[in-house]
């Protein structure tokens, strides 16, 4: 009762925090200026009088009207957790090392962030608790390993694992977008440049054209079409682009039939769907191998790893995996039952559970298969480059041909 009396307790507000400007006179007389945060002017003086500077001025710096990349990223969590679990490591303890990485870190969000944390462990909350309150930033499965490791009494070294866990999740997820950008970065550079082509270059040649008096080539004449119909209609067709594309997002989000219908389109892809394949599988594999290490029973680290999957597909696999074991059967058989993991993967968990080292098992497929998305998607980049060259070339060069062609017959006349 105590507990639960205590965790419902209303922690304390993060001290709010600003930047202050300040011109002053140090201890030999010199001028000198810079920056100190502080809750208060009175504060941000006093604390210049501790390190022997006379303010003269001081003043709360203004915060920009466009606070450009001063959100909190993923990338942000795992870098602190990483931070936290050196200190752990080291033997500091749990508070100071918030507080000492909150001190340090640049971005106001992140601090007052781990402020927050702070204050609340503080106040006698269970770290696990303290993260559940801020859920936009620590997932449930993050929340559950560091609980794990609370009630455990090795919070150090799962917190190493939480952060090996969340570091190669976000490599992970950086290769996928680096594979998608390519095609996307491909299909749009194609679209502009053919449309300034159409708006701005034909226009001039159809002036020109208009002098001849004589009959156009059939391909002219469609690329001319083509450029009228855009210089009249082209609010209409990035209106249309627009609303498709905001439809199709808000779709995503609201409809989860839509959702599931989309990842399973995806997985299909020629390329990018082999890839995807792969990152699935490490991501599968490196959930439930650190959630198994951890002490997580496999039950619940099964239903981690599906909220983890990324892809409906593999959710869904995951979810019939899970309810197959909890009958009692082996992982590796019902794994074998969804047809959605390769034999080697298959293979590798049975061994696994014969010679009762899962959790190794796991991370070894995780790594094998994180290579391969990072091999496949260098080999994407290289081969979208020359590609990249030939869309473009085909796009500017018929443009040229339809532009060229009835001089060309002209020549041939004379």
């Amino acid at each position: 009762m105590a507990t639960v009396a205590q965790s419902s307790k209303k922690s304390p507000k993060a001290p709010n925090v600003d930047l202050y400007t300040w011109k002053g006179v140090n201890k030999r007389g010199d001028q000198v200026s810079g920056e100190i945060r502080a809750q208060s002017v009175n504060e941000a003086k006093a604390l210049l009088r501790n390190q022997g500077v006379i303010p003269s001025g001081v003043k709360k710096k203004p915060k920009p009207l466009l606070n450009l990349g001063g959100g909190i990223t993923p990338m942000d969590i795992a870098i602190i957790t990483r931070q936290i679990a050196t200190m752990l490591g080291a033997g500091v303890p749990l508070v100071q090392s918030f507080e000492m990485i909150g001190k340090g870190h640049e971005k106001e969000k992140m601090r007052e962030l781990i402020a927050s944390i702070k204050n609340e462990l503080a106040a006698g909350l269970p770290l696990a608790e303290c993260l559940r309150q801020h859920p936009r930033y620590f997932d449930a499965l993050y929340c559950d390993l560091i609980g794990a490791g609370e009630q455990s009494g090795s919070l150090d070294t799962i917190y190493g694992r939480v952060a090996t866990y969340k570091e190669k999740a976000e490599a992970l997820k950086s290769k996928i977008k680096k594979a998608l950008f390519y095609p996307a970065a491909v299909v749009v550079v194609a679209i502009i440049v053919t449309a300034i082509l159409l708006i701005k270059v034909v226009p001039t040649f159809k002036e020109i054209f208009e002098g001849f008096g004589a009959q156009l080539p059939a391909f002219t004449i469609m690329v001319i079409n083509m450029s009228e119909f855009m210089q009249e209609y082209w609010w209409l067709m990035l209106g249309v682009v627009v609303a498709l594309g905001y439809a199709y997002k808000e779709a995503l989000i609201r409809s989860k039939k839509v959702k599931d219908r989309n990842d399973l389109m995806i997985l299909k892809l020629p390329i990018i769907g082999g890839i995807l394949h792969k990152a699935a599988v490490a991501r599968f594999a490196r959930t439930l191998s650190t959630t198994f290490a951890s002490g997580v029973p496999l039950i619940s680290a099964l239903e981690s790893a599906a909220g983890a999957s990324g892809n409906a597909f593999y959710r869904d696999a995951i979810l019939t995996i899970r309810r197959e074991v909890e009958t009692g059967m082996q992982m590796n058989i019902a794994m074998r039952m969804t047809n959605a993991f390769p034999d080697m993967v298959v293979q590798m968990v049975a061994i696994g559970e014969e010679s009762g080292a899962v959790d190794d098992m796991l991370a070894k497929i995780a790594n094998v298969y994180e290579q391969q998305v990072d091999d496949a998607v260098d080999a994407l980049t290289s081969l979208l480059e020359p590609l990249i060259m030939v869309v473009l070339g085909t796009l500017v060069g018929g443009l040229i041909i339809a532009m060229y062609l009835p001089i060309f017959s002209m020549g041939s006349v004379v």
